[in-house]
């Protein structure tokens, strides 16, 4: 048997580039108690980065996993944060740690809407699947889930001193939600379009919702108690209707805003002050909410006017008139602040008051930059002022092409605007000049200058030791779609759409200016086509010259007389990329039609056709010295191939836009990749071997197992059946077959020793108990059980999968762990899912009636024994605490600082009335 070809796996190394990502919201956070304001929380496709915009720097990285990144939330005491991702997930992370401790699956895409309840104890998510769930964070469960809305939520919100819920959705409807019954109780549909947006002012008695046009509408919030008797004639309208029963909502008034499209995203302060907005423009608009004395004070001064207004009419006519009204309106509550112009459109935006009436604003703007504004809440004409600007590390738009240095060390991005050099092991920008258009780009050899092909048909020459603009040569009437370095490093060509491709070669010259020598280049030859040029490449032997036209074909040419060679004809769209292998012997090229066709050099004969991806290969490049290249697509994936057996090696799966360009290091260990999401991505080859016929055997879980079937009504579990759910549930089942199998060769060893009437050598224990130190079968289940290392509601979701007929086996060994006492409270939370879930099964059992009636007795002794000991030891605690501090004087915990501000509030009392009675 022959030796098989080993290829090495490539791995993802590390995400840059990226500022902050347009699908997620943009949010104030606190770390490790710094100061308020100075770090935002951003998505950086599926990771979170958290930006010290005083610094410009990047403190910590929440580490995602695969999806995007969707909605962020930070928690009320600041020290967590709840991160969404486009599949569905929630995931809390912890800001000390920058690790998951917790993750909630229940919604089948992209997580559009969270936030906390007043303790943080309870987390609300909304999703595009139209279903809002409520999580338990304490508890690490989902508590219901709610359905009712058609189109995806676009906000959900808790009420602080009531148990309800108000979401709103892109069905144009808002719905508010009793959570002690899980029912919607009120529809409001004064909406005529989408709403996008919605908060809660005033002690939540005020809701104000932002939709499809210019108006913010404002209700108010009226809460009632239950009527016990009702009129003949009920009025749906009126408050004591059934419907009205919790609250009633009426329309206030309306805010006009400037902007005249939909509102993108509403939010206010968390003490509800300040409420900032913005639509599909620059111009972000805030507005503050006065307090009732601010209020009264302007009532009082509108009323003044007006009967000053009212007597001088009066002493006009002559005649008696009544007493002036002042009807007070939304506009006398809310007022407009200030606007804001940000440098590009904004996406998202974030607000915090902070100590001296100041106010700071985030704004994630559409060109992957984060903009940071202060201003004072007090002045009567508070004016803006932007304190920080995050550019540095990311492009404003797309990169469109990438170089590698000679050393591998440095790596060359450009995009619309700007030229990036950066240093490959610390992802640090070591250059930032301004460029045009860029399309195309190379390193000159030794690395000290670049060269960048336009879209306006110029060659610009760029020094990085200064960051200095050398040249900037008109070289074509068209863009410059491609450059490709000389084999003998003296000159490059250029091909352009204006049907020509051109050759050059690198000189130094005088400048005239310094009297030093710099780089330029000179037109030596150039090659007329009928066809405007996509692609160039020079064959390593400097022999031919490939050129791919918009005709769908590549012509090959000799270099030294630039006569036709070879026509390859094939494709059924133009080619956009191609290669040529180190030994010239094959040519590979990659189409807008999907395909990879790999040609052999010499006759020009179509080796194989390769269905490559699933929309356009954007390009094409070989891993030096050897037969391998890799692939690039519009579908959002690079692939790596065998030029040589036409086999598919792996898939690089991490980009979640269209990948533009791709760059491979002259020693083939490192691969950076460009794309739609403002991500660059490093890749690096690993000394993991790749064995094919077990990658293809590989069969995706999500494919294998479907969704759980849906239920009718409001209400519904919060989980969802997945892949570790299915496996937990599998292991369940394996190990209550190991029991069966052990008491069934118990009870057959029983009986033979009575049989014979002597005690007979036990029967060989099963391989996997001595595994586990040869420990019985119920605590090697109980130990099973402890290791999944499921959280709550996946727990519940593996019970539910579960079938019934192993129900019986597992009422029985809980009944011996609450015996003897281990893992009450899981024991506790599994029995009781399941007599929910099988009450009917079970109760129709006359088998189970006796295991039951002693889980009862059990279960309870067990459980008062438990809260006994808390108890005990709860009080033990406080009397330490007290012997403590009566011996040291020195007050513990957070009950110094309560009693510290009681001290206070009396010893200022005394001074009022010593200064009162003096």
């Amino acid at each position: 048997m022959g030796l098989t070809k080993q290829y090495l796996r490539y791995a993802a190394s590390a995400v840059f580039g990226v500022i902050g990502s347009q699908r997620a919201n943009i949010a104030y956070v606190t770390l490790r108690g710094g100061e308020k304001g100075r770090y935002v929380a951003v998505a950086a496709c599926e990771h979170v980065f958290i930006w010290d915009v005083r610094k410009g720097e990047k403190v910590l990285i929440l580490q995602g996993q695969k999806h995007e990144v969707s909605f962020l939330c930070p928690s009320p005491d600041g020290v967590h944060v709840a991160v969404g991702y486009e599949d569905g997930m929630v995931r809390i992370f912890n800001l000390l740690s920058g690790e998951s401790n917790v993750s909630f699956n229940g919604h089948k895409s992209g997580v559009t809407a969270m936030n906390y309840d007043a303790l943080g104890a309870r987390l609300v998510t909304g999703s595009k699947d139209t279903d809002v769930i409520v999580w338990d964070i304490i508890n690490e469960c989902g508590l219901y889930r709610l359905r009712g809305h058609k189109d995806f939520i676009t906000q959900a919100l808790f009420l602080k001193d009531k148990n309800l819920l108000v979401s709103s959705s892109k069905d144009s409807f808002v719905k508010w939600w009793d959570l002690d019954t899980q029912h919607c109780f009120k529809t409001m549909v004064g909406h005529r379009s989408e709403v996008w947006g919605m908060v809660l002012l005033d002690r939540d008695n005020r809701l104000l919702t932002g939709s499809a046009d210019s108006e913010l509408r404002a209700w108010d919030i009226r809460r009632l108690e239950e009527v016990r008797f009702y009129p003949l004639e009920i009025d749906t309208n009126a408050a004591f209707h059934p419907l009205n029963r919790i609250l009633s909502c009426k329309k206030a008034g309306s805010i006009l805003r400037e902007a005249r499209d939909r509102v993108v995203s509403l939010t206010a302060d968390s003490k509800a002050r300040v409420i900032a907005c913005h639509g599909n423009d620059a111009v972000l608009e805030v507005f503050t909410v006065l307090s009732e004395e601010e209020v009264q004070r302007k009532m009082n001064k509108k009323l003044k006017k007006a009967k000053k207004k009212a007597a001088k009419t009066q002493e006009d006519a002559g005649d008696q008139t009544a007493e002036p009204v002042v009807e007070r309106t939304l506009k006398d509550e809310i007022i407009r602040l200030t606007n804001i112009k940000a440098s590009a459109k904004i996406r998202w935006v974030d607000v915090l008051s902070c100590a001296g009436g100041e106010l700071k604003v985030a704004l994630l703007l559409q060109n992957n930059t984060v903009e940071t504004y202060s201003l004072k809440t007090s002045d009567k004409n508070p004016a803006a002022n932007k304190t920080a600007r995050l550019t540095l590390g990311g492009h404003r738009t797309d990169v469109r092409t990438l170089a590698f240095s000679s050393d591998n060390l440095a790596v060359l991005s450009a995009s619309g605007d700007t030229v990036k050099v950066w240093n490959r092991s610390t992802l640090q920008v070591i250059r930032t000049m301004a460029c045009e258009y860029a399309l195309c780009s190379l390193f000159v050899p030794g690395d000290r200058q670049i060269i960048l092909g336009t879209k306006n048909g110029k060659l610009q020459i760029f020094e990085l030791a200064s960051g200095s603009l050398l040249e900037t040569v008109d070289a074509h009437s068209g863009a410059v779609w491609s450059l490709c370095l000389a084999p003998d490093q003296r000159g490059i060509i250029s091909g352009s759409a204006d049907k020509t491709v051109k050759f050059w070669e690198f000189e130094l010259v005088k400048d005239k200016g310094t009297d030093q020598k710099r780089l330029t280049v000179t037109h030596t030859r150039t090659l007329q086509l009928e066809e405007d040029v996509l692609c160039v490449k020079f064959s390593p032997d400097h022999r031919l010259l490939a050129v791919s036209l918009l005709d769908c074909t590549v012509k090959v040419f000799y270099t030294d007389t630039l006569k036709f060679f070879l026509s390859l004809y094939g494709h059924k769209l133009p080619v956009l990329c191609l290669d040529i292998t180190h030994d010239s012997a094959l040519i590979a090229t990659g189409s807008a039609d999907r395909n990879v066709k790999i040609w052999g050099l010499d006759f020009g004969d179509c080796h194989r056709s390769l269905f490559a991806h699933d929309d356009s290969v954007m390009f094409l490049q070989f891993v030096p010295k050897t037969h391998l290249f890799f692939t690039a697509g519009k579908d959002k994936k690079i692939k790596q191939w065998d030029a040589d057996k036409f086999e598919h090696i792996q898939t690089l799966e991490g980009h979640h836009r269209e990948v533009w360009s791709l760059a491979i290091s002259p020693n083939g260990d490192h691969l950076v990749s460009s794309s739609h999401d403002k991500s660059l991505r490093l890749w690096e080859r690993t000394r993991e071997p790749i064995i094919l016929e077990e990658e293809r055997e590989t069969v995706s879980w999500e494919r294998r197992w479907g969704l759980p079937g849906e239920t009718e009504g409001e209400a519904a579990p919060a989980g969802k059946k997945s892949i570790e759910t299915v496996k937990a549930a599998e292991r369940i089942m394996e190990a209550l077959e190991l029991y069966r199998e052990e008491t069934r060769k118990s009870e057959e060893h029983k009986y033979f020793c009575e049989k014979a009437g002597k005690e007979l050598p036990p029967p060989e224990a099963n391989p996997i108990l001595v595994a586990f130190g040869n420990v019985t079968v119920s605590k090697f289940l109980n130990a099973k059980g402890r290791t999944m290392n499921l959280c709550g509601y996946e727990l519940e979701i593996s019970l539910l999968v579960l079938p019934f007929p192993y129900v019986p086996e597992l009422l029985k060994l809980f009944n011996t762990y609450i015996q003897q006492g281990l893992e009450v409270e899981l024991v506790c939370r599994c029995l009781f899912f399941l007599l929910k879930i099988h009450f009917g099964q079970i109760t129709s059992n006359q088998m189970l009636v006796s295991v039951i009636d002693e889980l009862k007795t059990n279960t309870l002794s067990k459980v008062c024994q438990i809260r006994d000991v808390l108890g005990f030891n709860s009080a033990a605690l406080q009397f330490l605490q007290r012997e403590i501090e009566s011996k040291e004087d020195v007050m513990f915990f957070a009950d110094a600082t309560g009693q510290l501000e009681e001290k206070k509030k009396k010893r200022r009392k005394r001074e009022r009335a010593v200064l009162t009675i003096a």
